[in-house]
């Protein structure tokens, strides 16, 4: 009897032992007394975060030896990482794989590939991608215009049978591969000029693997409603979810089609026949993008690379310039391009950060002899630089460097109608930026942080948690991204911590190379890849695969 009761006392002894062991190190990571703005848009509640295997394991309260590391979020929100669904990293994820710009403005999802433009080799991409590692996970688009510059170059033509069915096999290969569905930039070359039943044909394709069709669409202007219509009808007939890319609405347009409340009108009208149409839009009042769009299409037919070759022809350098007189100047009634100023151009870049006004008042000096310098501010003509001085700065400039541009045309009233939208997600549209290049977009920068401290804190035009939401949950469904967006138990541990008081973007139009200030920690896949507002050095993201991805043998 005496031995038996030892040994109860010993089994005793060892089930204690086990149970502390079993209560030690439960999980990899906790984040503690932060509060939870899930992404459902909810109010935010106060609990801890406990993470294992790079997913949410729990939700609650955790004992101080849970985990062998805590990170203290104390006066923070802890929000699932933000899902940017428009950006242009593509290729250039490999030469910068940290994407600190993007990390440190909370993101820890992004959506390449946008704009009709894209990587060719999806299955390529992710495996270096899966290789290497890099700073936030990395889902892309199949790019529209990458398919037709493959099968027919960059130029205007209607594919032949044999081309569509080629164009047809890379969409639906590389829907294998793990893209997300089809894009197009219906602005740019050789898309532009393409048939709405080409686009239909294609964008079925990405839909029979559950992809969607991501578009910009063909006008943001004057004709913004009839490219609704197009992009709408391409959802109906191929049968496929729609996302309107950076949804916007010049000022000069906005009095003659009625405001944002008559583009988002007829993009809910579409949604009440039951087309699953989603939009994203970036908190800022001006675009940016290449050079070429200031060209009139008549002159690109043959692609980029021919027009700004022909424009060394005096004849074709004139033809262009009073095609653009006419367009820009009769048509559009514009009478000056200070409103266009250069983001990057590689071989000029003296330019970098200046408006056609400022670079046509240099040009001229220059060739007078006087060399002006580039540094006063232009914002309206001088009396000796004329209109048709500013176009063939625009020429000069797109012959020698198509360069990026930053493009004034919109006012904060239609940028916030837009933002209230319920529907609306929060997106960049930024490429990778290599900090102090150029003067580029400050969206690559603040997008998230801007609205969270600028719309949501201080002009309350939703709640911290509204603003969150439109950042996580409302993108990730949209993309179909089924385990991420909200903080869940079983979803991936991508976390953005910040504080609700100080976020703010710093990045400006003049001076965009500043980091967003107020997110402190950012989480990918269970790993910190900024701990206390400093870059830990860890590549922990990997690509996210698309619904019709097929496992390679």
């Amino acid at each position: 009897m005496p031995h038996l009761l030892a040994w109860a006392c010993l089994a005793g002894l060892i089930a204690v032992i086990a149970g502390c062991q079993a209560s030690t190190d439960r999980y990899d990571l906790i984040v503690r007394n932060g509060r939870i703005a899930d992404g459902s848009g909810k109010p935010a509640y106060r609990a801890d975060v406990a993470i294992r295997g790079g997913r949410i394991a729990a939700i609650g309260a955790f004992p101080e030896d849970a985990a062998p590391v805590s990170i203290d979020a104390t006066g923070k929100i802890v929000a699932p990482g933000f899902i940017d669904v428009h950006t242009h990293v593509d290729g250039d994820i490999h030469d910068a794989p940290a994407a600190e710009h993007f990390v440190r403005d909370g993101v820890t999802t992004i959506v390449s590939g946008n704009c009709g433009g894209s990587v060719k080799d999806v299955a390529a991409y992710f495996d270096r991608i899966s290789k290497r590692g890099t700073g936030l996970n990395v889902a892309t688009l199949y790019g529209h215009n990458t398919v037709l510059r493959t099968v027919k170059g960059d130029r205007k033509g209607e594919l032949s049978p044999e081309q569509l069915a080629s164009a047809k096999e890379l969409v639906r290969q590389a829907m294998r591969d793990g893209a997300v569905g089809l894009s197009t930039g219906l602005i740019y070359n050789p898309g532009q000029f393409s048939s709405t039943e080409e686009i239909i044909a294609l964008a079925a394709v990405a839909g029979e693997a559950g992809g969607i069709y991501a578009s910009h669409m063909r006008n943001e202007s004057g004709g913004i409603l009839g490219a609704i219509d197009e992009a709408v009808r391409v959802g109906r007939e191929a049968k496929v979810p729609v996302q309107i890319s950076h949804f916007k609405l010049p000022s000069s347009a906005a009095k003659k089609v009625g405001g944002a409340d008559a583009t988002l009108g007829r993009v809910n009208e579409a949604r009440k026949t039951g087309l699953e149409i989603g939009i994203d839009q970036y908190p800022y009042t001006a675009s940016s993008t290449s050079i070429s769009t200031l060209i009139p299409d008549a002159y690109l037919e043959q692609g980029i690379a021919n027009a700004r070759s022909g424009l060394k022809d005096p004849k074709t350098y004139e033809e262009v310039l009073k095609a653009m007189l006419e367009h820009h100047g009769k048509k559009q009634g514009r009478t000056s391009l200070s409103y266009v100023v250069v983001a990057y151009a590689e071989s000029s870049p003296q330019y970098n950060g200046k408006n056609m006004v400022q670079i046509a008042e240099w040009i001229r000096s220059h060739q007078k002899g006087t060399n002006v310098e580039l540094l006063r501010d232009v914002t309206k003509p001088l009396p000796e630089v004329t209109f048709e001085d500013q176009c063939r700065a625009v020429l000069d400039v797109f012959k020698s460097d198509n360069a990026s541009c930053v493009f004034h045309t919109m006012d904060d009233a239609e940028v916030e109608r837009i933002m209230a939208d319920p529907t609306v997600a929060i997106a960049s549209d930024s490429g990778l930026r290599q900090f102090g290049v150029g003067v580029p977009h400050p969206r690559g920068y603040g997008t998230n942080a801007r609205v969270l401290g600028r719309y949501a804190r201080e002009k309350k035009l939703f709640t911290i948690e509204e603003a969150v939401r439109k950042m996580t949950s409302l993108p990730a469904a949209t993309f179909r991204f089924a385990d991420r967006g909200t903080i869940k138990e079983g979803f991936v541990a991508d976390l953005a911590i910040f504080d609700p008081a100080t976020v703010i973007d710093a990045a400006t139009f003049e001076k965009p190379h500043q980091y967003s200030l107020g997110i402190t920690d950012v989480i990918v896949n269970g790993v910190p890849v900024l701990r206390d507002g400093q870059m830990t050095g860890k590549l922990p993201g990997r690509p996210v695969l698309g619904p019709g991805a097929k496992p390679t043998k």
